[in-house]
């Protein structure tokens, strides 16, 4: 078995003092790595053979990327603002100004005068210890993470579909697939070794069929069976044809639709308007190659189906990822090797933000709009009922920066990070976080371009500074160990959550010190009670047993070793009384009650939804010609705070870049290497050329690259993240920022030639 690994120049194997368990934290997938320590000092990594997600194998990025926590510009001392400069200063005194601050807000404009915005890269026991604190201490409605931006629509279509979010299928659904769809997923850059998995069924006996969903001629479009190119923005009308096609042609399990779904007559009737020749004219893709796609669907006998950002970030996300969740659940394909779905994450701990409670839901998958949950929580947190705030779903991160920007929250706390480059419409966002009322404190081990306008900046151990747990997209569960010491005065955020909370002296209703727990450990075994009786079970786990495996949740007396797939035995977690959510119209947004989700579907089965296609809000113009998306590069992740500090890392992709087809490329008198000027109506990115096979009619860049490393972390004279020219627009039903919807136009830059 092939285990990577890679050690400091002139170590061996033989030279480390100590291998140290944990999980990738620069992607989704979750692989299993061991960390190599001498002297101190992180030197190296290393797969971990036997682990259930990655055999060994290990990503470039985790490779190369540890080598970020030794980096000479690694935050030491708390920093706060005096005269309008960042200068270092003691715990106390940061602690000070945040408590003070807080204390006053709370007294002067109550809960709602604060928020938090957090990450998708922090452990369990630190999401679960900031939801209590948000939610119970403080009683806030405005917590958020930036899985906001990446996988809240895999949430939401879960939901809307199965009544409760986690993901039904499992990796080793790859080994047993003879058809695989990727829809807007990219796997072979965004979770390089599941991809290496599934070009190892394609190289080995009966290589599975390939479809893939994407504008860009990827790897993955290259080795699919059938490629389909849709223009941004039409992926609803698309999922219609498919369907169409399905239903049309009787590729349908009766049997299982009459026995474990409720909708298809509705679906069914919605999807007949949409041949393929009618979604061919809005997609520009060929009928005959949606018919050609829809066949291999509609032949599978084992069906897998993955979706990621090219769904998820673009024109009716929750509405195109649901139909996907329709093709497996009209096939019958759930629950058996090699039939399953996989709405997949963009981080490595997304997962864990939303069984928690930190991104936008009630801990333990509870369903805000059911009075019962909320006093469940209430009793497990020895909290008063109405100390949770539960009149509206928690906000979701576009709200909270409006609240921000139109003055009523007042102290926004960001952990793990960047919104000045990671959100849509820089220069709006960068105002925000620039206004005097707003009292910004950020914890990052970094000063990034979000921390550079702090007020208060925190400095955060990383990943193999700290224990904890997290969880894939396949709801693996990983432990990560303290591997050395966090450098200076840096603390683990689990640490800093709950200094803060100490100083803010919150108590339960008895008086004792609240969230209770003191420590990693504490906290897991306080999350796990929590998560008691849950869909995300892991009453059955504990520290020790997660050191001798990872395991998959839920976890529990019943399944003392994991659950491979969810609702293998047709049953679903959808009944109305212990849903996590009662759905919505999936073109307007619109909140069905407890009454209407009941009428839906009485016996909580799986839910059929349809959704009619309608453009996308920003259409391409005469003076903005292109369809602009935005995405990832293999060798950085989010806004390359750690990435970009890796020399191997940096080096394979150090600046950003535009992709065109070369059509459009001698259209506009444009060849390869050249510096372009990509504009929006919001602003303008200078990047290099590089022609590929992109469909015409669009343009991609990489969103990673910000101003840290300019010598301008402002970016307020930039020209580089691409996210200057996203538009402020998100989806009605999970509220994730649209950033593949934005119309463009491209010149060549001045002064180049």
């Amino acid at each position: 078995m092939r285990v990577d690994s890679h050690l400091a120049d002139g170590l061996t194997e033989d030279d480390v003092d100590r291998w140290v368990p944990t999980a990738a934290v620069l992607h989704s997938n979750g692989d299993g790595l061991e960390l190599a320590v001498k002297d101190g000092r992180l030197v190296g990594v290393r797969g971990r053979a036997g682990d259930r997600v990655n055999h060994g194998r290990v990503d470039p990025k985790d490779l190369y990327g540890w080598q970020a926590n030794a980096s000479p510009d690694r935050l030491t001392t708390p920093l706060v603002r005096r005269d309008g400069r960042l200068v270092e200063a003691s715990w106390d005194e940061a602690m000070k100004l945040v408590t003070d601050r807080s204390r006053a807000l709370l007294d002067e404009h109550g809960p709602s005068s604060i928020g938090f915005y957090t990450s998708g890269q922090l452990f369990c026991e630190e999401y679960y210890t900031l939801a209590a604190i948000a939610h119970g201490a403080i009683g806030t409605n405005h917590l958020d993470g930036n899985t906001r931006l990446c996988t809240a629509t895999a949430a939401a279509a879960l939901k809307e579909t199965f009544g409760c979010d986690g993901q039904p299928g499992s990796y080793t659904d790859v080994d047993h697939a003879d058809v695989i769809a990727l829809y807007g997923h990219n796997v072979a850059e965004t979770q390089s070794v599941l991809w290496t998995r599934m070009l190892d069924r394609l190289a080995g006996p009966n290589p599975p069929s390939l479809v893939c969903v994407d504008p860009r001629d990827t790897p993955v479009a290259r080795a699919a069976t059938v490629h389909l190119a849709p223009l941004p923005g039409t992926n609803v009308a698309l999922m219609n044809a498919l369907l169409h096609e399905i239903i049309a042609r009787d590729w349908v399990d009766h049997d299982y639709v009459d026995r474990c779904t409720v909708g298809f007559d509705q679906l069914a009737a919605l999807v007949a308007d949409y041949p393929p020749e009618r979604a061919a004219e809005i997609c520009r893709v060929p009928a005959a190659r949606i018919r050609e796609a829809a066949a291999l669907l509609g032949g599978a006998q084992r069906l897998l189906s993955t979706v990621l950002q090219g769904f998820y970030q673009s024109h009716q996300a929750t509405a195109a990822a649901v139909q996907v969740n329709n093709v497996n659940l009209v096939r019958g394909m759930l629950g058996r090797p090699g039939c399953g779905v996989l709405q997949m994450n963009g981080q490595p701990t997304a997962e864990n933000t939303r069984e928690c409670g930190a991104d936008g839901d009630l801990t333990g998958f509870r369903n805000w709009a059911n009075d019962a949950h909320v006093a469940e929580l209430a009793n497990l947190w020895n909290l008063e009922v109405k100390q949770i705030p539960h009149y509206a779903p928690p906000t979701h991160a576009m709200q909270i920066f409006r609240y921000a920007e139109n003055g009523s929250l007042r102290l926004l706390w960001v952990s793990a990070t960047n919104p000045a480059v990671s959100l849509p419409d820089l220069a709006r966002i960068r105002s925000i976080l620039s206004q005097d009322r707003l009292f910004l404190v950020v914890q990052d081990a970094f000063l990034t371009e979000t921390a550079a306008l702090a007020d208060v900046v925190l400095p955060a151990a990383m990943w193999g500074e700290k224990t904890g747990v997290f969880t894939n997209a396949d709801r693996t569960v990983h432990l990560s160990e303290k591997a050395v010491d966090p450098p200076g005065q840096a603390r683990p955020d689990l640490e800093v959550f709950l200094d803060y909370a100490r100083r803010m002296d919150f108590r339960d209703r008895d008086g004792q010190p609240f969230p209770p727990w003191h420590d990693a450990e504490s906290a897991f075994e306080a999350w796990k009670r929590a998560s008691a009786g849950r869909p995300c079970d892991y009453t059955g786990l504990s520290y020790g047993k997660l050191r001798e495996r990872a395991i998959q949740w839920p976890c529990d007396a019943e399944h003392p070793d994991g659950t491979e797939r969810l609702y293998a035995d047709g049953k679903f977690f959808a009944e109305a009384g212990y849903c996590e959510d009662y759905g919505r119209d999936l073109v307007t947004g619109a909140p069905a009650d407890e009454s209407e989700y009941r009428a839906f579907n009485p016996d909580g089965k799986a839910m059929l939804k349809a959704a009619e296609y309608l453009p996308p809000h920003e259409k391409p113009s005469a003076e903005h010609p292109f369809a602009l998306i935005t995405g990832r590069t293999i060798y950085q992740f989010h806004t390359r705070t750690k990435t970009g500090r890796v020399p191997e890392l940096r080096d394979a992709a150090p600046e950003v870049w535009v992709e065109m087809s070369e059509q459009d490329a001698k259209a506009h008198d444009l060849s390869e290497g050249d510096l372009a000027e990509i504009t929006t109506p919001r602003g303008a990115v200078h990047a290099r050329v590089r022609i590929g096979g992109i469909r015409d009619g669009v343009l991609f860049l990489p969103f990673h690259y910000g101003y840290w490393d300019t010598g301008d972390p402002s970016g307020r004279d930039g020209h580089r993240a691409a996210n200057e020219l996203t538009v402020t627009d998100w989806d009605p039903v999970s509220k994730q920022p649209l950033f593949k919807t934005a119309a463009a136009a491209i010149s060549r830059a001045k002064g180049d030639r």
